[in-house]
């Protein structure tokens, strides 16, 4: 049976997960599996497991028991192996960087911020900003609306204005947010939002980067900013951007 895996701890962890139930209906009992200095937090992997809700919660409560006790690197969601061999033989490979990573994100968690455009604070920044921009605007409504070809131009010019002060407002929510924490790691783009971030953040520091976040939104009216955390430092598994989250387990895992 293929075996789903929740995280990688040190085999010292003082409060690994015992008689609890993890993904799957009924609920997979969780296990260790022990290779040297290191341990893989598993279960058995259920046949067509999907992301229901039942099952996200399942996986974020077998690492919040574990992280509880002590630092842990934890796989995404779906995260899954072909059997407990191919796990603990990725641990014996990559044992070095693997207790290198725990070192690292001992003490520290991970939160994620995602801003949006208010759309009417940020259309009275854009007609503020932009003289082009207002004085057509104006002109327009003088006119009665103006012309199907003026309207149209003005909306081009808006949505073109509102591109760059999107592209300016995520530099610049990075620029004021990346001192209150130890790693920055943007996450993948979306139409949604216009900045997807991660934050290391020692867990001693979080008030300080949670006001960091609160003095954004006051410099920011424009902005929505939605946090999420503290949670696992899921976007700090491996060290660079360049390596996916979630196949840090190589290629003995794959994500469902």
């Amino acid at each position: 049976m293929s075996t789903y895996v929740y995280g990688i701890a040190a085999s010292s962890h003082p409060s690994l997960p015992k008689d609890m139930g993890g993904v799957g209906d009924p609920p997979c009992p969780v296990r260790v599996l022990e290779e040297g200095e290191l341990v893989a937090i598993v279960s058995d992997a259920p046949e067509g497991l999907r992301p229901k809700r039942r099952d996200l919660l399942a996986h974020q409560n077998v690492l919040g028991e574990a992280g509880a006790g002590g630092p842990v690197l934890p796989m995404r969601f779906g995260s899954v192996a072909p059997d407990d061999t191919s796990v603990t033989e990725v641990l014996a490979e990559r044992a070095e960087h693997y207790l290198e990573r725990l070192t690292a994100l001992e003490g520290r968690v991970e939160y994620n911020v995602k801003a949006t455009h208010d759309e009417e604070s940020v259309l009275h920044l854009v007609m503020g900003q932009n003289p082009r921009v207002r004085a057509l605007a104006e002109a327009n409504q003088k006119a009665g609306g103006g012309s199907h070809e003026e309207r149209m131009r003005l909306g081009e010019m808006v949505a073109v204005a509102v591109q760059g002060l999107e592209a300016s407002d995520a530099v610049e929510l990075q620029r004021e947010l990346g001192p209150a924490a130890e790693a920055v790691s943007a996450g993948p783009e979306s139409h949604g939002w216009l900045a997807n971030l991660s934050f290391l953040v020692a867990r001693d520091s979080a008030e300080e980067f949670l006001a960091a976040v609160e003095e954004s939104r006051k410099n920011h009216p424009h902005l929505d900013l939605r946090v999420n955390g503290p949670l696992p430092p899921y976007s700090f598994v491996e060290p660079g951007p360049a390596e996916p989250t979630g196949t840090a387990i190589g290629t003995a895992m794959s994500e469902e």
